[in-house]
Parts: structure tokens; sequence; C-alpha cells
């Protein structure tokens, strides 16, 4: 709630410190006595928009300071947060506006932007009056409202999480389709492409292979002779493969015949020849292969070459190295698998988004059930505080329509506004078809009544809520007040003794003229001074004995 207000240099007010009371409280004071300065004070102090003219004659700037003290749950303290506002036991607004139109705006004395500051003072206190931008008479208020009147907390929640899983969902469906319309473009080509190396069947380093077994296929004739003639070298009759097993024999049969010391020299140069035979075998053996290779089958270099044309055709089609088709075709395989298993994603991913949002439909829908509900029990709620407001041939409806698809959301499905109709048989309409200003207050004032428990701010200020009316009306409008200040801070500018009787905390308006200046003062009055303001208003400029009595009879009422 508000706590304290500061105002220096405001028009009439030179410095003005308050401090207030939970409960009702009212001000009161003569016609023109400054009572709409207090006001204009507060709304710099809530993000107004400021004017040089508001700054007090004769001052370099106007400053005014707002103080309240909330819950530590409270939704102001949870945009200072996401400010990066350090909180602090009270928050404290403050706004200077310099003669020359400039203002500044401070939250716990940190400098802030005034859109912020507005944003945080529509969290804090709703001045009736001030309807253009924010307050009852915006439909975009009017849903919450109804949702707090109803107590739709738990309803609320299950909808807004069924709604996230859904557009969840729906997100990861999108994403999908794009990634396979994407892969589809070029579908016809993959698997074309795969067929085609898959018959084809190309196998590592195999073009390297063929072209090496190519030349040598190539070279014919001249190859088989000279291998051909290194085997006869190697393994003839007169091969180097027989001179190499008889050296070592003899060296074997001399090295039986010396001593020791030759013995060892000789046994080591027999290993080195027997070394050399098995090297020499091998050689052998491997150029029979060449030669089983060579004379196994004629049409060879046919096959060759036509295998080495296609490899090296795949290769340049798809701008590899024809070594490389095994690898470009295990790739476009996996792609072609990933389109194929992406298809199977997106029908999961389907039924999923359908079933959450079936689930949040079915959410919505109990909420929108909940709300007609509540809208029932609402309108006969106004329906009841009206009559006695002197406002019997109004009506108050609460109009449910449904949103389209496009415009679902976490709230759920339903567009909700507070509607009136002043004339009987007339269909309701926008709150703001109130004729009256008077009539306009009065309303505003039977909704706020019904719903306290679901306003928004702790504040509320009334600025001659009671206006043009009197008698029966004015106490029914002040009992209204009383009711409305037990569940929040009520400040009411009034000029009804009825209204004012009811105050828990009583404050006078006065202009004073001292040595040419005039300037406006607050005076919180005790309980004889009360009477004695509460007579005025009765009675006029002369207090009669009469207008005490009826002053005390409407506090002793009113205790």
């Amino acid at each position: 709630m508000l706590v304290g207000l500061t105002i220096n240099n405001v028009v009439l007010i030179e410095r003005l410190e308050l401090a207030f009371a939970p409960g009702l409280t009212v001000l009161t004071g003569e016609t023109g006595a400054g009572k709409s300065i207090l006001l204009d004070a507060l709304g710099l102090a809530l993000g107004a928009r400021a004017e040089s003219g508001l700054v007090r004659a004769g001052a370099a700037h106007a400053m005014v300071t707002a103080e309240f003290h909330l819950p530590r749950d409270h939704e102001a303290l949870a945009l200072l947060d996401e400010q990066g506002i350090e909180r602090d036991e009270n928050l404290i607004l403050r706004r200077q506006l310099g003669s020359d139109g400039r203002s500044r705006a401070f939250v716990n004395d940190q400098p802030v932007s005034v859109a912020f500051l507005k944003s945080l003072g529509e969290h804090l206190i709703e001045i009736e009056g001030q309807f253009e931008s924010h307050g009852l008479l915006d439909p975009a208020t009017h849903r919450d409202l109804l949702d707090g009147f109803g107590g739709h907390r738990a309803e609320l929640t299950k909808t807004a999480s069924a709604y996230r899983d859904w557009r969840s969902a729906e997100t990861a469906l999108a994403e999908a389709q794009a990634i396979l319309e994407k892969a589809r473009a070029d579908e016809d080509f993959l698997r074309h492409a795969v067929a085609e190396l898959e018959l084809a069947d190309p196998q590592p380093e195999e073009e390297t292979k063929l072209a090496m077994e190519r030349q040598l296929l190539l070279s014919g004739a001249q190859v088989i002779e000279a291998v051909n003639a290194a085997h006869q070298d190697l393994a003839g009759d007169r091969g180097a493969d027989r001179a190499l097993i008889a050296a070592e024999r003899r060296l074997q049969r001399l090295a039986d015949k010396l001593g020791e010391a030759l013995g060892a020299e000789l046994a080591a140069i027999s290993g080195s020849l027997e070394r050399a035979g098995v090297e020499l075998r091998d050689a052998i053996a491997g150029i029979q292969a060449l030669q089983s290779s060579l004379d196994a089958d004629p049409a060879r270099l046919e096959r060759v070459e036509e295998r080495l044309h296609l490899l090296r055709d795949l290769g340049r089609k798809h701008r590899v190295r024809a070594d490389a088709l095994p690898e470009l075709l295990a790739d476009l395989a996996a792609r072609l698998q990933l389109i194929d298993g992406k298809s199977g994603d997106i029908a999961g991913l389907t039924a999923k988004a359908a079933e959450t949002r079936k689930a949040y439909l079915a959410a919505a829908g109990a909420l929108t059930q909940a709300r007609q509900k509540a809208a029932k029990i609402l309108d006969a709620a106004v329906a009841k505080e009206l009559a006695p407001l002197k406002l019997e041939k109004a009506r108050f409806a609460t109009r449910i329509e449904a949103l389209s698809d496009a415009q679902l959301g976490e709230s759920g499905a339903d567009r909700i506004a507070f509607e009136v109709a002043t004339n009987p048989g007339a269909e309701p309409g926008p709150i703001q078809r109130i004729a009256s200003g008077g009539e306009l207050a009065r309303f505003m004032l039977a909704l706020k009544v019904s719903l306290s428990r679901a306003q928004p701010v702790p504040t509320l200020v009334f600025d001659e809520v009671d206006a043009g009316i009197g008698g029966a009306t004015a106490a029914a409008v002040g009992e209204r007040l009383k009711r409305l200040a037990d569940q929040l801070q009520v400040l009411v500018i009034t000029h009804s003794p009825q209204v004012a009787a009811l105050g828990a905390q009583h404050w006078r308006v006065e202009k004073k003229v001292a040595k040419g200046v005039t300037s406006t003062t607050v005076a919180t009055l005790p309980q004889e001074a009360r009477r004695e303001e509460i007579a005025r208003m009765l009675s006029g400029a002369t207090i009669s004995d009469e207008a005490r009595a009826a002053a005390d009879k409407l506090l002793k009422g009113a205790a």
C-alpha cells in the first residue's frame, strides 16, 4: 500500500509530507482548495505525463516521492528484479520535473525511464477518473479480473502448461517438415544415384588396382617373356636357387674339416646364404603367381578396361575421384535413409501435435466453463450494487466470446469484456457508453466492490465519486467505499459529509494566502476538527448547531 507522499514545489504546494494509513482515507476541502493538485502530484510519481506548469512559480524544479510497502511476492517487485533494481524494505518512486518541462525518474534511487515508472505505477495505484490508459475501461484487463474473481488459478496453470506443450509440438513438427521438404527436393536424384552406385558396387582403391593391372596387360608378350625369362634364370636347371644351394653345401662340408676359428666364420656365411635362399624362393613364388595371372584369361584386358571406364565415368558424373565412389555411395545412402526416417518422425510428430492440441482445447474448455460460471455470479453481484447507487436502470453483463485459432494462447480461448446498458431494452455495450461522469464513477464503484478480491492493485483513489448525489445515495456510496477499504487501501476526494464521516483517516485541504503568496496545505483532522469539517460540509460557511448535531450523528453511525 501507499505509506508516504512527499511533494515539493508542485503548483501551490511548497512542501508537503503525508503519511497514509490502511483502510479508507477521505480528503475534503472547499472547491478550489487544491485537492486535484494532490492527484496531479501523485500522478507524477506514478509516471503520468509531466507539464512544466506543475512546477511552483519561482522554483527551479518540482519533486514528488511516493513510498510503498508491499508483500514480497507483489508483481511490482518482480518488475524490479527484471530490471536489475535492488529491492529495499519499501519501494520508493521519485519524479523530478524541471521548469523547462524535462523530467527524471528514479526507483529506489536508481534512475529509470518514465515508461518503466509508469508500468510500475500501474501495479501500485489505480486512480478512478484516469480510465483512458488503464483500469476497468481497458478491456485488456477484464479477463484477468474475471479470473481473479473466479479463483481460476488452477485452471489457468493447466491451460498455460497445455498450451506450451502444444506449441512445442507444433514447432517440432514444423521444423521436421521443413527439413523433410528440403531433403525431398533432392530425393529423386538421391534414389537414382544410390541405385546406380549400388549396381556398380565400387570397392576401395579399386580404380588404382585396375589401372596397374591394365598397364601390365597392355605390355602383353613383352611382359610375359620377361617374366618367364626371370623365372628361368632363378628357377631353371642353372638357376640362382640351385647355385645358392650348391654353395651352401660346399661351405658346410668345408666347415666340418676346419677348426673352430674358421668354422664359426663359415657358419655365418652359410647362414647368410640360407636367408638369401629363402628370399629367392619367395621371389620365385611371386613370379609364378604373376605368370598364372598373365596366362589365366586372355580377355582380362577387355574386362579391366570396361570396369575402369565405368568407374571413371561415375566419378566424373559425381565430381569425385573414382576411388572415392564407395564413400560417396555411403553418404548418399545415409541421406536417403534420413528422408525415410524423417517421414516416420513426421507421422509421430503429427500425432503428438494433434494429441497436445486436444489436451489444450480440453483444458481451455474447462477454463471457459469456469469463466462462464464466474461471470454469472459477478453479473448478479454487480446488479445487487447498482440500485442503492441510484443506477437501478443500468444492467451489467460479462461477455465471453470464443477466440479464433490464431488468437489462442496461454490464457485460454476466450475474449472477455465487461459491458453495460444504461437504458431498459438497450443491448449492453462497452462501459464507456455510460452517459455522465457521475454515473460512470458510481458504476465503477459497484464493479470495484464486486471485484475487490480480484483487484490487482493495492491502492484505489476515487476522485469525487459522489458528485451530484446526496442523501441515501451518498450514504450508499460511502458504505461501499468502506466495504472496499476492508480489502484494499482506498483514498477518496469527497464533498459528501456521509462519505467523509466513514473515513478511518480524514484530511482537510486548504488554500492559504500569506504575504501575497498562495499555498495549499493538508492537515490531518482529529475527532473534534472532523466534527467541524463535516458540519461545514452540511451547512456551508456558517456552521449551525443543527449541522454539528447532524455531524455527530453521522460520525456516531460510522463508528
